[in-house]
């Protein structure tokens, strides 16, 4: 195995140890435990986009399976919103799974014995990477509102200096769901020279208006929360647990559809045989969504939220090229593969296809898949065998092309 960084050998069956990256490397957060981290911009800060350069800061992330010689089996996954760099290994603050342990592993689509898995903790995040929960050198106190505003763009540009980093010159292949797929579109778009194969699933190369209107009803539920202190709960010594939760429950509907609402929970009643006529939890759906939002504030930062869902929401590819989406991709040599499900509302099949149209307008290789499900936009989290067997598919082919044969990624 060649590489130019620590790292812990099995880490796809086991979890990776905590490591560094270099003389710089740091492990700060305890969101960064079981992973990796790597400090970058002391000399040379990043520019952003909105007019900021960003130095020094840290990117905390994971990587799964070894790296081959040749270092041309590298994938990148893109986390989504509320996502983190723990895809398959154990979570440091849940205990859980990672949340694509379906996907990523021995003999699965992204398979550790073939690839080199990365995922990285996006810059503005709260798992180890630099983020308005962050210490500000200059102040020695929290970034909080003092971060300065992140975008997609930003976050790539960030993934792009880890990537140079480990001395891979491209990336087999670039993938991710949501706010992931977005990261992806933006690879392929800023540097396609970077990147052999994407794969966008259930995104969109602009947020809607609606999409829009449901972050920013979040982000109002933790700005009035008193606890939230103008952004500086942490120097207070407080949390806005009631704000964030109630940001989770109504975004964690917009994850399902209604049909798997009606088929996991219905009208029924939660621990209780008669209705209560008061405000507690009587339907089950209520307990699950309580629960969801209780359990999303012990392991996420209320104002990394503010910041990621407004990346969010000022992500508009086309607007960057002349208002024309096609001119994002002009001479792409990038393989694409495009993802929808039939239930997803908020990344609908619809605004999927605008990016398969705009991919043929400029004659990339573009295959395009709905998928049928009734599991809404997080079908892509969930053992669907039909978008597995897709996404293996996809990646076995591009490997054939791409010239990786089995054993690839043994050192």
């Amino acid at each position: 195995m060649v590489m130019d960084h620590p790292r812990t050998e099995g880490a796809d069956r086991q979890g990776a140890e905590t490591g560094t990256a270099g003389p710089q490397a740091t492990q700060q957060d305890p969101g960064a435990r079981g992973g990796l981290t790597q400090e970058f911009g002391r000399e040379t800060p990043m520019p952003l986009d909105c007019g900021i350069a960003l130095g020094p800061f840290t990117l905390a992330y994971q990587t799964y399976g070894s790296l081959n010689a040749e270092k041309s089996n590298a994938i990148l996954v893109c986390h989504a919103l509320t996502g983190d760099q723990h895809m398959a290994s154990t979570h440091p603050v849940t205990g859980k799974e990672g949340w694509w342990s379906e996907i990523v592993g021995p003999g699965l689509p992204l398979d550790t014995d073939r690839y080199f898995l990365i995922c990285v903790n996006v810059l503005g995040g709260c798992m180890g990477s630099t983020g308005p929960k962050s210490i500000n050198p200059a102040t020695g106190e929290p970034w909080a509102l003092d971060f300065p505003v992140i975008t997609i763009a930003d976050m790539v540009r960030a993934q792009k200096l880890l990537i140079d980093h480990l001395g891979i010159d491209k990336l087999f292949c670039v993938i991710g769901g949501s706010m992931g797929g977005m990261q992806v579109l933006e690879w392929a778009s800023r540097y396609p020279e970077k990147v052999f194969a994407a794969v966008p699933i259930a995104t969109a190369a602009r947020h809607t208006a609606q999409n829009i209107a449901f972050h920013e009803v979040g982000r109002q539920a933790i700005m009035a929360d008193l606890d939230w202190c103008g952004g500086r709960y942490i120097s207070e010594g407080k949390n806005p647990d009631r704000g964030l939760a109630v940001a989770r429950m109504t975004a964690h509907i917009t994850y399902l559809s209604e049909p798997a609402l009606h088929r996991k929970f219905g009208r029924r009643l939660q621990d209780r045989n008669s209705l209560t006529f008061g405000f507690e939890a009587d339907f089950q759906v209520e307990s699950y969504l309580r629960h969801q939002g209780a359990a999303f504030v012990q392991r996420f930062d209320a104002n990394s939220y503010l910041y990621i869902t407004r990346a969010m929401d000022y992500f508009d590819l086309a607007q960057e090229h002349g208002g024309k989406l096609a001119n994002a991709f002009r001479d792409t040599p990038v393989r694409f593969c495009v993802i929808s499900f039939t239930s997803d509302w908020l990344f609908p099949t619809s605004e999927n296809r605008d990016i398969v149209h705009a991919l043929n307008a400029c004659a990339a290789d573009v295959s395009f898949v709905e998928i049928e499900s009734d599991a809404g936009h997080d079908a892509f989290l969930l053992d669907e065998p039909e978008f597995r067997d897709t996404l293996a598919g996809f990646i076995a082919g591009c490997a054939e092309h791409r010239g990786l044969t089995p054993g690839a990624s043994s050192p």
